[in-house]
């Protein structure tokens, strides 16, 4: 495995996706007969990309387990067990994504063996955990993309739940105002997520009255409006309030690390992460929900979200983070520059979002580059390069 390789990629067609853009991104004539939500680049057993090899077309998973130095490194390859340990995923959402987050390493070990004991299978709807992995992410805005992330200030959260359901949430508010820490807040989530069903309805019914007449006041507010029309027995049509809404220009990004509560609600974007599939929700959604288990995973701590721009370094834009597990950056590439790329790294994952290029190896290992291409350098390639006119981002596993 020392040669460039082509990948053909994974689409996962889930309700809230876009019916064009993934299609547009891959040459296909839009709109395509289902909702197509991401496109996986990668080597997760949930979905694996599928290589082209002399052999015709084999799973970049099972390749990678039988040649792990030469595709990902000697030193990646014993650092992660001998797995490519990113996922890089195009996602499209048309509609808001569950509330949801995602374990960290010993909570994913603990609930992926206690699922194993139960005897839930692996593609089973009721699944929260599909491997023992963790999953802090990198969004980067393709399009301009609106997300739910992290938790407000409680201050703030109490001066907007004020606003929003004062009579029938009246207790709570005041235990919240009285306890402003990360317990108060849990306290005040566990109530709000756990309440029976004649007092939802009631707190739903004030919550929506009030977020019309406020709806000028904070854009939490329209927010909530949708979210009622489209759920409207859900109570994590208030999510808007407890969390910070963001909203990301293309080029933008945030990171995201284990255990942070958040929903992405509209608009394209790459997201890379840990390689793992373990999701835990707890609203707007028709999927499995599991309150008590997400509460026990959460972190309550409020978070200011910060807003990433790449550091430029020659012709490529990186996106830095705490992941130890990838990085991403964008490669931009015309008549008066190329990229080269390192001569000492990890295997990379390449993807094509515009233009045209050719990525070379050498004289017999290329590849001409369009619009929703991909392919995977692994670590044995000793140099590559890459002309044209195009933009590329590129996924990696950082040295």
């Amino acid at each position: 495995m020392n040669r460039i390789g082509l990948l053909k990629n994974i689409v996962k067609e889930y309700s809230w996706g876009s019916y064009t853009a993934i299609p547009a991104l891959l040459g296909k004539k839009p709109p395509y007969h289902k909702p197509q939500a991401e496109l996986w680049m990668g080597a997760h057993p949930s979905g694996s990309s599928m290589i082209k090899t002399e052999n015709g077309w084999e799973s970049l998973y099972s390749l990678i387990r039988e040649y792990p130095d030469e595709i990902l490194g000697k030193t990646c390859a014993k650092k992660f067990g001998g797995e490519l340990p990113f996922l890089f995923k195009v996602i499209a959402a048309a509609e808001p994504l569950s509330i949801q987050a995602h374990p960290n390493r010993s909570l994913a070990k603990k609930g992926f063996r206690r699922e194993n004991r139960l005897g839930i299978p692996l593609d089973s709807s009721v699944r929260n955990y599909k491997d023992e992995n963790h999953k802090p992410e990198c969004v980067c805005a393709l399009t301009e993309f609106e997300a739910l992330c992290g938790f407000r200030k409680i201050s703030n959260i109490v001066i907007l739940f004020k606003k929003a359901c004062p009579k029938n949430l009246g207790p709570e508010i005041a235990a919240l105002e009285k306890r402003p820490d990360s317990s108060g807040l849990k306290a005040f989530i566990s109530h709000l997520m756990r309440m029976g069903e004649d007092r939802k309805k009631r707190v739903i019914l004030e919550t929506a009255g009030n977020a019309r007449r406020f709806v000028g006041d904070d854009p939490a507010f329209a927010r909530i409006t949708e979210f009622i029309e489209c759920h409207p027995s859900d109570i994590g049509a208030l999510s808007p309030l407890y969390l910070n809404l963001v909203r990301l220009s293309p080029g933008q990004a945030i990171f995201i690390p284990d255990r942070q509560l958040h929903a992405y609600l509209e608009g394209v974007a790459l997201e890379l992460m840990a390689c793992s599939d373990n999701v835990v929700r707890g609203g707007l959604t028709k999927k499995h929900i599991d309150i008590p288990e997400l509460l026990n995973i959460v972190n309550f701590n409020s978070h200011q979200v910060k807003i990433m721009l790449p550091v430029k370094k020659r012709n490529e834009f990186i996106y830095k983070t705490p992941a130890r597990e990838f990085i991403l950056s964008k490669i931009s590439v015309n008549s008066s520059e190329t990229y080269a790329g390192s001569k000492r790294r990890n295997a990379e994952v390449i993807l094509c979002f515009e233009g045209r290029a050719v990525i070379a190896g050498s004289e017999d290992d290329k590849f001409n580059m369009t619009k929703g291409k991909s392919v995977i350098i692994p670590a044995s390639v000793k140099k590559y390069n890459i002309s044209g006119k195009a933009t590329l981002y590129k996924a990696a596993v950082p040295l």
